[in-house]
Formats: structure tokens, sequence, C-alpha cells
């Protein structure tokens, strides 16, 4: 035997040096490739887009600029209007030539051909309205006395200014009687037994009103001298 004895493994230490052979040994290209994937101080941590669809997320979309209020965003028609007028050829002007002349004039017929005036004169008529017992007025216009050449009778006819509808139409018969309005000398009444202005006879109570005295005398001279002509007709 040697003096030198042999040395004997270390139970304690033995176990440490075994744990050191057994760790691998990282080679420089492992290293690099975990220092690329762990990421950057102060970065957040990625998270895949699989993740964000599994709870209807996702990566973000670029919204679509909208226009603005108030600003409409030209139609189609009116770009091919703009389109047609740019791009439309000015036209010649053309004249066409009417294909039927009208030169023939349609005369009116107002059943007054066959009569001639004698008397006429400018005011406002009015009516007595047995319902409401108030005058309503009926019209402005030419109060006229026409006799008519064949039968030579004459009869009142007014019609209204512009329209020119009719507002008095009766002959003037013995039995009517012009009367002084009350508080007017340049007003008469009257009863007329059968006015046709409306299209049917209807008993009617006129008033009639002139600009002065003067022209409410030159109608009564004219309505009491046909009344006189008329009187001997009828009685024939």
């Amino acid at each position: 035997m040697s003096d030198v004895a042999d040395k004997k493994p270390d139970p304690s230490t033995a176990p440490e040096e075994e744990k050191k052979a057994e760790e691998p040994t990282t080679t420089t290209e492992e290293t690099s490739k975990t220092e690329e994937q762990k990421p950057e101080e102060g970065a957040a941590p990625k998270t895949s887009d699989s993740v964000f669809s599994m709870f209807g997320g996702g990566p973000k979309k670029e919204k679509k600029e909208e226009p603005e209020e108030g600003e409409e965003e030209p139609s189609g028609s009116s770009k091919a209007q703009k389109g047609d007028e740019e791009e439309a050829p000015e036209s010649p002007e053309v004249h066409f030539e009417p294909v039927i002349h009208l030169t023939e004039k349609v005369d009116t017929k107002t059943n007054e051909e066959l009569e001639e005036q004698a008397f006429k004169m400018r005011a406002k008529l009015f009516r007595f309205d047995r319902e409401t017992k108030e005058w309503k007025e009926r019209g402005t216009g030419d109060v006229r006395l026409l006799k008519h050449k064949e039968n030579h009778k004459t009869r009142l006819v007014m019609r209204r200014d512009k329209t020119l509808k009719v507002c008095a139409n009766h002959y003037i018969v013995p039995d009517m009687k012009l009367n002084p309005n009350v508080g007017s000398d340049r007003s008469w009444v009257w009863n007329a037994s059968a006015d046709v202005s409306e299209g049917e006879p209807e008993a009617q109570t006129l008033a009639i009103r002139f600009a002065n005295s003067e022209n409410a005398n030159l109608f009564k001279e004219a309505f009491e001298k046909a009344q006189e002509e008329n009187s001997k007709i009828f009685q024939q």
C-alpha cells in the first residue's frame, strides 16, 4: 500500500459537479434567437390576430372618409349632365313654320246683337237679402237700357267690371216704380218680379247708386221713358 491514500469523492460536492455536467451548453446561435424573441423594454407584448378574432376583434380597419354634413356627393345623373353640358356642341337656331294658321276670329255671342243701347251710366248695384234682411252688393259696372230692334221691348242689363258677369237682367214693366233710397238723393230702389241674372226668373228687390244726383236723375228719366214704351207694347 502506498503512503498516499486514494482520495475518495466527497458526497456533498459530487452532485453539483454532475449537475454542471448534465446542463447542456447553449451555443451562440441559440442565445441570439432568444434575444430576438425577447420584447424590447417598454414595448407591449404582441398578441396574435387569431386571439382577437375569437372575441370579435381583430386588426383595426381603416375607416373611409365620409363627406361632411351639408356636402352632398354629386349623383350620377348630375355628373352626366355636367359632362353633356361640357361636351354638347352648340345647336343652331331652328325655326318651325306652323301647320295651321289661325286667322279666323271667333265671335262671342252676348244675346245683345239684335239690341240697341238707349242709356248707359256707371253705377253700383245692391240686392236685398230677405233671409238676413241686409243689403248685399251685387257689383259695380255700367247699367244699360237695351231696346230690341224687332219687338221694341226695353230691358235693363248690368254687368260687373272685368268679369262682365251679369248682375241684373229684367224687362222694365209698367208695375215697376222707382223709389228714392232713404237719406240719399243719388240712389233708387225698385222691385223686379222676374230678374234672370242668375238664370231662372226670380223676384228681387234692387237698389242702384250713382256718383251724383244728376246721374241718378238721368237714369230715372230714361227708366220711366222705357217703362211707358213697354206698357204700350205689353197691352197689345
